[in-house]
């Protein structure tokens, strides 16, 4: 909602202060077709001749986090530090059933308790395998904790090629828009024998492309590419709070500290408050009961 929003007001603002200030729209709209053909058209060429299918495809999927925002809510983030309890709790008290859980996580009843963060592959992934390498008294926290860091910031990187894919484009664009320009002003030269009035309008039409160039680049595609940049670096706090959580777990602490230490580390506009997280908590052993 708050990116449309934005659409609107940049469209709003730049059109209506040139209709206020006396412009009219008969040239922009003459040579808009043509113009969006040659920019967008070559910008799109471009983004496709420097990317990959896969990268394609990921940047276009990333675009819904412009309007969608983050994955992860607040009742995500707290019902990872109950999941998390719960295994830890299983891991302390029965070693052996936790097995069934983290080597099928699709058929646990404890994942199965929360569908959103199952669905999560590489959640339940670096969930699973530190506590299977846990298992199996590969339990330094250091080392666990260092490789933890490097497996999150190998997929962070990989989520982000999609805003540099982007931000590409949007570097690119005011330069295809001089292009779009110099091709108009070829086409006016042709027809330097014509009256004034002609020549005024072939070469508004040709500025119609430096001006489209630089509108997209920075009213457009460069704040999609900061958007979904952000999106992206509030979402890795999720794995990051599974990092600080079972690396806790390694040091021995109580499964109650282990929580509270990711809580700690949560962004505070999703962090749950002591008394909501302990709550939740009992509820969950209620249940696991």
């Amino acid at each position: 909602m708050v990116g449309l929003i934005g659409i609107v007001c940049v469209l709003v603002t730049v059109f209506g202060g040139y209709l206020l200030a006396g412009g009219k729209f008969g040239i922009i709209l003459a040579a808009l077709p043509y113009e969006m053909i040659m920019i967008c058209g070559a910008a799109i060429g471009a983004f496709v001749i420097s990317n990959d299918k896969s990268a394609i495809s990921h940047t276009v999927k990333d675009l819904g986090k412009v309007f969608k925002g983050p994955k992860w809510k607040g009742d995500d983030y707290r019902d990872l530090l109950c999941l998390l309890f719960e295994l830890i709790r299983i891991a302390r008290t029965n070693p052996v059933s936790l097995e069934s859980h983290i080597e099928a996580p699709d058929d646990s009843t404890v994942f199965g308790k929360y569908p959103k963060i199952l669905g999560d592959g590489e959640a339940i992934a670096l969930i699973c395998d530190t506590l299977r390498s846990a298992s199996m008294n590969y339990d330094d926290p250091h080392q666990v904790e260092e490789i933890l860091e490097k497996r999150i910031e190998a997929t962070h990187h990989h989520k982000m090629h999609s805003t540099h894919a982007l931000q590409t484009v949007a570097d690119g664009l005011p330069a295809l828009g001089i292009v779009a320009a110099v091709l108009g002003v070829i086409k006016t030269m042709a027809s330097i024998d014509q009256p004034p009035e002609v020549l005024g309008k072939l070469i508004g039409g040709a500025l119609v492309g430096t001006f489209l160039g630089v509108f997209l680049a920075y009213g457009f595609v460069g704040p999609f590419s900061n958007r979904v940049r952000a999106v992206i670096e509030e979402d890795a706090h999720f794995h990051q709070l599974i990092r600080e959580v079972l690396v806790a777990n390694l040091y021995d602490h109580a499964p109650n500290i282990c929580i509270e230490v990711g809580r700690q580390n949560m962004p505070s506009h999703v962090r749950p408050s002591f008394a909501d997280m302990e709550d939740a908590l009992k509820n969950t052993k209620r249940e696991a009961a």
